[in-house]
């Protein structure tokens, strides 16, 4: 059963959702006020390795993962550009998703723009005003704006619901007076809209744990009167080269850098996942260049044992090893999703069945079979090469390759062929008319 250290009790503890097999999950999403830099990536692959694991162990996952498209950057960034606010978010959502793509991180089932609840965080707030909770200051009066973000606090732990709307910003008219809401009271609203009052696991990078995810839970409690969440889960810093990422110090950067000097975003995201989520990640050159280095050892397996497979049942002696190879790629991941582990696990495997092939002792089920255990593990990963969907002249040049050595009468090349076009997921079938063909895919 999966494991997850719970920020919240700072103890690992079995995954238990409250609806047996249905996990509901929120992550917080970016703030689009710019490009996001491999930092932000390292909790969006995380949390993608995340929902592509408990679908794995059987778990149906409804994913919810905000976009905050309106704060204070975000507003200074559009207004000194002269962008109106809705077409500066636009711009840097799409280059999120795009950027996402790019890394094979799967979208979410549902995908709220903050600008589209406004009015459920209103409710929200006047429900924790009519218990009690709240107090207002200077601005937020009815019809009042006020020229500045400055309120006067009671204790210094307290924190904004709804900010009064300045001179010359977006603002929207409610019930509350015209403003804009504060940051914590956004993932709340929409969280609870779509997961309901309480749910199963809450991610978010380990900046996030305070003051966000805290004034998160102080907020909905004290609204619903009921548990906000029962796992937190926090991914830790990303730095590079043994340092905190900066601008300054001429190490910042975002996926787009990376790409524009032909680093492939598969090896980006095998470094992000190389290190357990919850240890400080060094993003080094070095890491980066055995990132590449183990893409291209998996393509190789995966070449050579689509070239050697065939239908035939695999050994039984490999078959056990496959089925060990899985228990402990299980068994790792079930361990607070201990990455490092499963990739030693899935690596070693790889050596092991490279070994076999060279020395002979590997047939072509057992092939097979290994292909098909990597590909299992990379349901989770999501690093090896796409298999290339052949061309429909690439398959006809084949089928005479076959046809060639059934004229001469070598069965076992013929045989080899298609049982090569099937694990490419082309399946043959003689007639009388000849050989017909169909992609099962």
């Amino acid at each position: 059963m999966l494991r997850l250290h719970n920020t919240l009790t700072r103890a690992e503890e079995q995954l238990q959702p409250a609806e047996d097999m249905l996990v509901r999950l929120y992550t917080c999403g970016p703030t689009v006020y710019d490009y996001a830099h491999i930092g932000n990536f390292r909790t969006f692959v995380f949390q993608d390795l995340l929902c592509r694991y408990l679908r794995y162990r059987g778990y149906q996952v409804r994913h919810v993962m905000n976009i905050t498209d309106v704060d204070d950057r975000i507003i200074q960034n559009s207004k000194a550009l002269g962008i109106p606010l809705k077409e500066y978010t636009t711009r840097y959502t799409e280059a999120f998703l795009e950027d996402s793509r790019k890394l094979r991180i799967l979208p979410p089932d549902i995908m709220p723009l903050a600008t589209d609840h406004i009015p459920e965080m209103v409710q929200l707030i006047r429900r924790l005003e009519e218990k009690g909770y709240t107090y207002r200051r200077s601005g937020i009066q009815p019809g009042a704006r006020v020229d500045a973000d400055r309120y006067e606090k009671d204790e210094a732990r307290d924190f904004v619901l709804w900010k009064a709307a300045k001179e010359g910003e977006d603002f929207w008219e409610t019930e509350l007076g015209p403003g804009r809401p504060g940051w914590h009271i956004e993932c709340s609203a929409m969280s609870m809209k779509y997961l309901g009052e309480t749910f199963d696991i809450h991610c978010g990078g380990v900046d996030l744990i305070f003051p966000h995810h805290e004034n998160e839970i102080a907020q909905s409690e004290c609204a619903t009167d009921k548990p906000f969440v029962r796992y937190w889960v926090h991914p830790e810093f990303l730095i590079v080269e043994g340092e905190k990422m900066s601008k300054s110090l001429g190490n910042f950067f975002t996926l787009r850098d990376l790409l524009a000097k032909e680093h492939r975003p598969e090896a980006i995201r095998h470094l992000l996942l190389s290190v357990h989520y919850r240890k400080q990640l060094n993003f080094t050159a070095d890491g980066l260049h055995q990132a590449h280095s183990a893409l291209n050892r998996l393509e190789n397996f995966s070449l050579r044992m689509s070239e050697k497979a065939d239908s035939s049942d695999p050994c039984p002696s490999f078959f056990e090893q496959v089925r060990l190879a899985r228990e402990k790629f299980i068994e790792a991941m079930d361990d607070d999703l201990n990455t490092s582990a499963a990739l030693g696990v899935l690596f070693e495997f790889v050596s092991t069945t490279f070994k076999m092939l060279d020395q002979g002792s590997l047939s072509g089920g057992d092939a097979r079979t290994a292909l098909g255990f990597a590909r299992e593990a990379d349901q989770v990963f999501d690093v090896m090469p796409e298999q290339q969907t052949l061309l429909d002249s690439q398959i006809h040049q084949k089928i005479e390759e076959r046809l060639a050595a059934r004229r001469r009468r070598d069965f076992a090349e013929a045989d080899r062929i298609r049982d090569w076009l099937l694990s490419q997921g082309i399946q043959l079938e003689d007639t009388r008319e000849g050989t017909r063909w169909k992609r099962l895919h």
